[in-house]
């Protein structure tokens, strides 16, 4: 079974080959676009991405003997889903790997805001020390709300609690044991919204949650308020991010993901481009964010720990070997 493996480093190709030797695996180098790929290697039966690239239809459709989709991540909206089970593909995914990896960087982007590591940082490096400006504050006895109380969601509440913290979480399904054997509540978005003074999200990308947090739950939220995502970016309307930090209501976002994240590492070729005008404006309103004193953004790398990703490569030969079997494990479509 062709298998393309998309943006791998050379260790996860080794890991790969060992345990999948019965595989023919394909590793495109970076910066190769799905269509080359295709061009020389349409026959592919398995497409094993990470983040990208986007499996779009007009994508999926440049391999017609496509059988299974193994994404080395949790999410998997950059899949068209739906035309996947159109045509009969399988896509698994993991999602198991990184709760605490992701929890614990969420909690490394709440005290960098809330202790002004950051800004410690560039005051040292520029020689000149303002202590008044550092003064942040303590995370014992502040109201955390989670939303998503899933598997990540969960960690967060555990550390979250070990600082001395409420916790409140928010989710569309609630467990009657948990809250009381970990010492946080469920509550609605509204209240979440309305009582925090930090407000993380881990919570899936759907239709239904683009967006999730805009002008409106931003105003619900306390004046001095943080957001934190380490989920997808699509869940934060970015426009409403940026007025609500620039006219002082929220104190900061600590920020994994963001809308438009794909566009970074491409704004040089987008400026080469007859333009997509929407495409360069995002980039632009990011710059504007990521500039801000208040605003701390890591490059997509919540997960990003050895332990982490030797979990999600030994999940995703589980998914291929499982199917190949003819039982797959991790099925979302």
């Amino acid at each position: 079974m062709k298998t393309i493996c998309f943006e791998t480093k050379d260790w996860e190709r080794s890991y790969l080959e060992k345990h999948l030797a019965v595989l023919a695996l394909v590793f495109p180098e970076p910066g190769v676009t799905l269509a080359d790929v295709a061009r020389e290697h349409g026959d592919a039966e398995c497409l094993s991405p990470f983040i990208s690239p986007r499996l779009d239809a007009a994508g999926l459709a440049l391999f017609p003997a496509l059988k299974v989709i193994a994404t080395r991540s949790t999410g998997y909206d950059h899949i068209d889903v739906k035309y996947c089970r159109g045509q009969g593909i399988v896509v698994c995914n993991v999602p198991v790997y990184g709760e605490n990896t992701v929890a614990e960087h969420t909690f490394a982007l709440i005290l960098m805001l809330s202790r002004k590591v950051h800004q410690s940082y560039v005051q040292v490096q520029a020689g000149h020390v303002e202590r008044a400006v550092l003064t942040g504050f303590d995370l014992q006895g502040k109201t955390l709300g989670v939303i998503g109380a899933g598997h990540i969601g969960l960690h967060v509440i555990r550390i979250g609690r070990g600082f001395g913290m409420r916790v409140l979480a928010s989710d569309t399904r609630r467990d009657t044991f948990l809250p009381d054997l970990m010492g946080f509540a469920y509550a609605t978005l509204e209240q979440v919204l309305r009582e925090s003074d930090i407000v993380s999200l881990h919570c899936a990308l759907r239709p239904e949650t683009q967006h999730l947090l805009g002008a409106e739950q931003f105003a619900m939220m306390k004046q001095g308020a943080l957001v934190i995502n380490t989920a997808r970016g699509g869940l934060v309307d970015t426009d409403a991010l940026v007025k609500a930090l620039e006219n002082g209501h929220l104190g900061g976002a600590g920020l994994d993901v963001v809308e438009g994240e794909e566009l970074i590492q491409e704004e040089r070729e987008l400026l080469l481009e007859d333009g997509d005008v929407k495409k360069l404006r995002g980039v632009v309103r990011n710059r504007i964010l990521f500039a801000r004193d208040n605003v701390v953004y890591t490059p997509h790398n919540a997960f990003n720990s050895q332990e982490a990703l030797y979990r999600i490569l030994d999940t995703t030969v589980a998914n291929l070997e499982s199917f190949r079997s003819g039982a797959a494990s991790n099925r979302v479509a």
